[in-house]
């Protein structure tokens, strides 16, 4: 990047899916003029390089892929590859490249968050991670409050950084979020969520649209999605002929093992790599062991049963945290009784036209509309050409 190209915006994230919010907003700021660059936090950055958004030479890929909060024995693995050492090397790194930019993008959670707050100079942060979904809804608590104090997902020292004065604003996955951290004070937006950007399908499958169609996601990261699949394939070989099965799949992932699970009586499931929007689209219902894609698909109106598997994702804690995040259109069960689960939706589906518009209903209010992208990148263009004060 030469002189007259000097990014303007420093954009930090932890994690795939983090990653992949993170440069479609990048992205889009490029669009605008505005360059960027980036520094993934656990991994090689694979989103922003398929997008051109040239990254800091300080990445390495970490054992958990991000996912220490579901399993502190992955911060173990994590400190023994040497997580100390990376994460000094890009505090560094962040404050000395802090001196060139004019703002730092935080996407994730409070890790990058704090990274930003570290760098000195004004940020802007995009909470992916967390939603006060997880513990009431429009309605109110899930369960008692404690003490009778209403609470927010965000912990107070994350909410510290949100409130500080270089913080120029938080934007969030969801309104009901958002307008909680409003009323305590906080600079917060909700301008949609953009895990639902770029969702358009692109083609056709070769699948009968006169049958209903389960799709399987069985994750993205091995070794885990292979045990996810052999949990899948239990559930697969359970299911009545008449309805279609087939797979979105990373490309991480390899043909040979998971065609070596398939059942013999179920041959014709199939596998497809690199559509999700079209995979996810045509969908009837839903069997899931995901987590961006999954909440995509519920965005999508799609109802989803998913298992809990052995993780570093996916696990059970994981499992019963989303069917919170994401309510009634995820239904969490076992691989016993999920054949039964998927069939008793796939039949009220076919019975009552009312179920698939409510469905739709509260796959928008849980993750919002397309174009939340585009929204963020005008904000923060607008808070780059205006005054800081």
């Amino acid at each position: 990047m030469n002189s007259q190209n000097l990014a303007r915006v420093l954009c930090l994230s932890n994690g795939h899916g983090e990653d992949e919010v993170a440069s479609r907003i990048a992205s889009a700021l490029t669009q605008r003029g505005i360059p960027v660059q980036a520094l993934p936090i656990v991994g090689e950055g694979v989103a922003y390089r398929r997008r051109g958004i040239p990254l800091l030479p300080l990445t390495q890929v970490m054992p958990s892929g991000g996912f220490i909060y579901q399993d502190w024995r992955q911060l173990w693995r994590d400190l023994r590859a040497g997580l100390l050492g990376l994460t000094r090397q890009q505090l560094a790194l962040v404050r000395r490249l802090a001196k060139q930019v004019e703002l730092v993008l935080a996407v994730g959670d409070i890790v990058p968050l704090a990274m930003a707050w570290w760098s000195g100079i004004p940020y802007v942060f995009v909470g992916t991670a967390k939603s006060d979904y997880y513990w009431r809804d429009e309605r109110g608590p899930y369960r008692r409050p404690w003490l009778g104090q209403p609470a927010s997902d965000y912990l107070p020292w994350e909410r510290w950084l949100m409130a500080h004065r270089r913080c120029l604003g938080s934007f969030l996955r969801d309104e009901l979020t958002a307008t909680g951290l409003q009323q305590r004070g906080l600079r917060a937006f909700y301008l949609g969520n953009p895990m639902m950007d770029d969702l358009e399908p692109r083609g056709e499958l070769p699948l009968d649209p006169s049958r209903p169609a389960v799709l399987l996601l069985p994750g993205s990261r091995p070794p885990e999605a292979y045990r996810n699949w052999a949990l899948m394939m239990q559930v697969v070989e359970q299911l009545p002929p008449e309805i279609q099965v087939y797979a979105a799949l990373s490309p991480n992932l390899e043909r040979d093992p998971l065609q070596k699970k398939i059942p013999s009586r179920r041959r014709d499931l199939l596998l497809v790599w690199g559509d999700f929007g079209t995979c996810a689209h045509r969908a009837t219902a839903v069997l899931a062991m995901a987590g961006t894609a999954t909440e995509q698909c519920v965005g999508l109106g799609k109802p989803v049963v998913t298992l809990p598997g052995e993780g570093p994702q996916f696990t059970p804690r994981f499992a019963e945290a989303q069917s919170r995040l994401l309510g009634s259109a995820v239904h969490l069960t076992s691989p016993q009784q999920a054949p039964a689960v998927l069939c008793q939706i796939l039949d009220r589906l076919a019975r009552d036209p009312d179920y698939a518009a409510q469905l739709r209903a509260h796959g928008q209010r849980r993750m919002g509309s397309p174009g939340a992208t585009q929204r963020i990148a005008d904000q923060i263009a607008a808070l780059l050409a205006g005054p800081r004060d």
